[in-house]
C-alpha cells in the first residue's frame, strides 16, 4: 500500500473472541487523512473493542490494522502505537486536578513526557506558543491559570482534548465527548472536533444522535463486531437493518 495515497487507518477482517464471545468479526473499515468519522452501534457492537485493537490494549485473533499504509499496529504495544501519531480520548476525563490547566497542558507535551519536575522551568518559546495555541483551540484561554479541578465537566473534557493535541496525533480515537455535557457545551464540543478534523483524523464513538447529526460527518454503525450500515446519518437512519438492530429500540 503507498502510504502517500493511503487511508490514516484500514482494518481489514480483524476478528477479537473473548471466553468463545466474538467482540469483532471480521471487522472492516477504513478512515481517510483528516477525515471526522462517527461510530455508531447498540451496546455490544464492538465500539470499545474496536479502540482498544487500534490502540493496542487488545490483540486481534486475527485481521489487519494498518496506519498511514505502513505500520501494521496488530504486533505493536500501547506506547509504540501513541508514539506513531495516535491518541486515544476515553469517556472519563482524567486531567490533574491539583495542577493548572497551562500545566496540563504543558504535562503532556510530546518531547518532554520524561523530563515533569524541571519542564516548566525550560519551556522554549515555541512550546509556550503550542501551549497558547492549544489553549484557544480548546476555549480555556481564559482558564489557563486556574486548577483543573475546578473546571466544569465539559472544560474538562476538552482540556483532556488539548492534552491530546499537544502530543500532535495524527489519529484521534474519542469516546463519547458529550455524555453528561449541557447543551451549550455539547455544541461547543462539536464545533472543536470539527476543527480538530482535517489536520488530522478523528473518530468519535458516540450514542447522542443528535450530537452525531450536528457533527455533520460519515457514520459507520457497527453491529455484533462488523459494519452494518456506513453512510450520512440520513442514510443510515433510513437504513431497516439500523433501524431493526438499534434505532428502532
Amino acid at each position: 500500500m503507498d502510504p502517500a495515497k493511503a487511508p490514516i487507518l484500514y482494518l481489514d477482517g480483524v476478528t477479537v473472541s473473548f471466553d468463545g464471545f466474538r467482540a469483532l468479526n471480521g471487522l472492516s473499515f477504513y478512515v481517510e487523512p483528516g477525515e471526522l468519522r462517527a461510530v455508531i452501534g447498540p451496546n455490544g457492537a464492538g465500539k470499545t473493542t474496536m479502540m482498544d485493537v487500534v490502540t493496542g490494549r487488545t490483540r486481534p485473533d486475527k485481521g489487519d490494522v494498518i496506519f498511514r499504509g505502513e505500520h501494521d499496529l496488530t504486533g505493536l504495544d500501547e506506547a509504540r502505537i501513541a508514539e506513531l501519531g495516535i491518541g486515544r480520548k476515553f469517556q472519563k476525563p482524567t486531567v490533574f486536578e491539583s495542577h493548572s490547566v497551562f500545566e496540563n497542558l504543558a504535562i503532556a507535551l510530546k518531547a518532554d513526557r520524561r523530563a515533569r519536575a524541571t519542564l516548566f522551568a525550560r519551556l522554549s518559546p515555541h512550546q509556550r506558543a503550542r501551549i497558547d495555541e492549544v489553549l484557544e483551540t480548546t476555549a480555556l484561554a481564559a482558564f489557563s491559570a486556574r486548577p483543573a479541578g475546578a473546571l466544569s465537566h465539559g472544560q474538562k473534557q476538552w482540556l483532556e482534548i488539548g492534552m491530546l493535541l499537544m502530543q500532535d496525533p495524527d489519529l484521534l480515537l474519542v469516546d463519547e465527548p458529550v455524555a453528561g455535557m449541557t447543551d451549550a457545551e455539547t455544541e461547543q464540543t462539536g464545533a472543536l472536533l470539527r476543527g480538530i478534523a482535517g489536520q488530522r483524523s478523528v473518530i468519535v464513538v458516540e450514542h447522542d444522535m443528535e450530537f452525531v447529526r450536528a457533527l455533520g460527518t460519515r457514520v459507520t454503525v457497527l453491529h455484533e463486531g462488523a459494519v452494518l450500515a456506513e453512510g450520512s446519518l440520513e442514510t443510515v437512519q433510513n437504513d431497516q437493518r439500523v433501524v431493526e438492530v438499534y434505532l428502532g429500540r
